[in-house]
């Protein structure tokens, strides 16, 4: 696919580098040039801006919070005004689900598909394509994304047909990582079990077990009773203004 890539910090310059190694066509943009210039020694293109990197089947965003997000997309010659008519723009920041929907609502006003695909996972994941994704989007439109998905983590989580929903999960996964909550599984499924726009929850509560156990807290595997938490890291304070 012919993708655009906006963001390269901690865990975008990984993605972005392994969608190069999958066979892709991208285009990379941050507002520090520099940190471009070892993805085009691998074959990336430099963007000069968002709208040069908007030229493509696709645009992923990975930047900071929402005030970031909000930026790219709806600042002059952002996303929304230069991403072609049926292209899709794929957001795996973690946002909040207000700016969620307000993406929901400017793409399809602009002709274009919008998939919300939020990660779980650090930057040496990200780096070696082992992300969780979660995502949801009009079926076609996430359909259409599963080979960046595939390039990108080891395992994708299709939840619905709203994008809000996959930052739901993503901002209750944050929520639990911070808690250090013994069974995250169990309290997903209960939190999600009455929202009417999150599917497959059962595969998801798995998926959160061990993403958030695991992974986010320093859980040993397996381990999820009193005294298995080896170390407890602090709540992400952006994540938790959300």
């Amino acid at each position: 696919m012919k993708v655009g890539f906006i963001g390269l910090g901690h865990m975008g310059t990984g993605m972005a580098a392994n969608l190069l190694r999958a066979g892709h066509e991208v285009t990379v943009y941050n507002r520090t040039p520099g940190k471009a210039q070892g993805l085009v020694a691998q074959g990336a293109r430099a963007a000069a801006g968002v709208a040069d990197a908007c030229g493509g089947d696709a645009v992923v965003t990975m930047l900071a919070d929402d005030g970031a997000v909000e930026g790219a997309v709806f600042g002059e010659k952002g996303v929304i005004g230069s991403l072609g008519k049926g292209a899709i723009h794929v957001s795996m920041s973690t946002i909040s689900v207000a700016l969620s929907e307000r993406l929901t609502a400017a793409h399809a006003n602009a002709g274009q598909r919008f998939v919300a695909a939020p990660v779980f996972g650090r930057p040496e994941m990200a780096a070696a394509a082992k992300l969780f994704i979660v995502a949801a989007g009009a079926p076609d439109a996430v359909d259409a994304c599963l080979p960046l998905f595939e390039a990108m983590g080891q395992k994708t989580f299709p939840i619905g047909d709203q994008p809000k929903a996959a930052n739901l999960v993503k901002l209750s996964g944050n929520f639990l990582s911070a808690s250090v909550i013994p069974r995250p599984d169990e309290v997903v499924s209960r939190l999600l079990q009455r929202s009417p726009f999150v599917r497959n929850r059962s595969t998801l509560a798995g998926a959160v077990r061990y993403m958030v156990g695991e992974q986010r807290c320093g859980l040993r595997p397996g381990g999820y009773g009193p005294g298995s938490c080896r170390r407890i890291r602090p709540a992400r304070r952006p994540d938790a203004a959300l």
